[in-house]
């Protein structure tokens, strides 16, 4: 896997992950990120590398989508909007991005310099933070 960054998108797997989404329906693409999420939360004690990459890359996106949000997509994710997602996704993304700071993700203990580790940690927190933001603009 050739990783150039901590970033949500800085990685083969990750740019192939958002490659697949172009040109799906709206309803694929909840699925395909729900999927991603799936593989990560139901992976028993070990989360595969290549998944938690999807999964980051995955939460990313869904947290770009919350109005007012601090994650923007950078040059590497997708090269359109995202439709709008529903708001089970925050919940399933939130749950995987936890797993995948746990002890056991490939992800989280694959870092070769504890900068970057630390960086990549401090990434996939931010966008924890943006999916926990509150939605309610009903006022």
């Amino acid at each position: 896997m050739g990783t150039w960054g901590t970033g949500p998108f800085d990685s083969d797997l990750a740019a192939d992950f958002v490659d697949e989404l172009e040109g799906l329906s709206h309803q694929q693409v909840i699925e395909v990120l729900e999927r991603a999420f799936q593989r990560v939360t139901s992976s028993g004690a070990r989360v595969d590398g290549g998944d938690g990459a999807e999964a980051v890359a995955a939460g990313a996106l869904v947290a770009s989508t919350i109005p007012d949000s601090p994650i923007a997509i950078d040059p590497d994710g997708p090269r359109g909007p995202l439709p709008e997602l529903p708001a089970s996704l925050r919940e399933s993304a939130r749950t995987a991005m936890d797993r995948v700071l746990q002890d056991g993700s490939e992800l989280a203990t694959g870092w070769v310099a504890s900068a970057d580790a630390d960086r990549w940690r401090q990434e996939v927190q931010w966008i924890l933070q943006a999916l926990a933001a509150p939605t309610d603009h009903s006022s």
